[in-house]
């Protein structure tokens, strides 16, 4: 209830504030685990990018976001469960695995980290680990001028959202190059579809 709540208020202010485009929603499984993965370049991304959609998505999210205790509550009530940073977490991997085989929807940034330049980075394997774990659709999807909200440039620019076609990884889980070109190759794919974004907010 809180999270369909939070999303319908969102959907409002996101909506009103921003205009976003939204395009290739028909590509999101009507039902089913599926990884919805996506550029990252502002904190803003995971909510506008879950607001959208009518799946509910659960996320990741560093650690010390829960060290608060009624924020931990608020964002534990929005499907968020924490990762320990710069190592491998078995739990957090776990947890991924648990919720896709349960058929829910895992939104993930396979950068780990926001760009700083607004640029597509260089991608971490765990998205391809967990697809070979669980062998759900990896839907790629761009976020476009979310780094420019508030920005000194423009406080309110014109958004896009752009899903693409779904993805599998058929390749060797147990091989650690396979895994990482399967990685680079979901950005890839997100990054075409942020140039389709990017045409149509200007």
């Amino acid at each position: 209830m809180f999270y369909k709540l939070t999303r319908f208020i969102f959907r409002i202010i996101f909506g009103i504030m921003f205009r976003p485009k939204i395009i290739g929603s028909e590509n999101l499984p009507a039902s089913g685990g599926f990884i919805l993965s996506a550029n990252h370049v502002s904190n803003w991304d995971p909510p506008i990018l879950a607001t959208f959609i009518e799946r509910e998505v659960c996320y990741m999210a560093k650690e010390e976001l829960f060290k608060n205790p009624i924020f931990a509550a608020a964002i534990r009530a929005l499907h968020v469960f924490p990762v320990k940073r710069g190592a491998a977490d078995k739990n957090a991997i776990k947890n991924a695995v648990k919720i896709l085989k349960s058929g829910e929807c895992l939104g993930l940034f396979p950068e780990g980290t926001r760009s700083k330049t607004g640029k597509i980075g260089k991608a971490e394997s765990g998205v391809s680990l967990i697809a070979s774990m669980t062998k759900v659709p990896i839907i790629p999807a761009a976020l476009v001028n979310t780094n420019k909200i508030f920005s000194a440039e423009t406080k309110f620019p014109r958004l896009a959202i752009v899903y693409g076609k779904p993805i599998y990884f058929n390749g060797n889980a147990k091989d650690k190059d396979e895994l990482a070109n399967f990685a680079q190759d979901i950005m890839a794919e997100v990054a075409k579809l942020k140039i389709v974004g990017e045409n149509l907010t200007k």
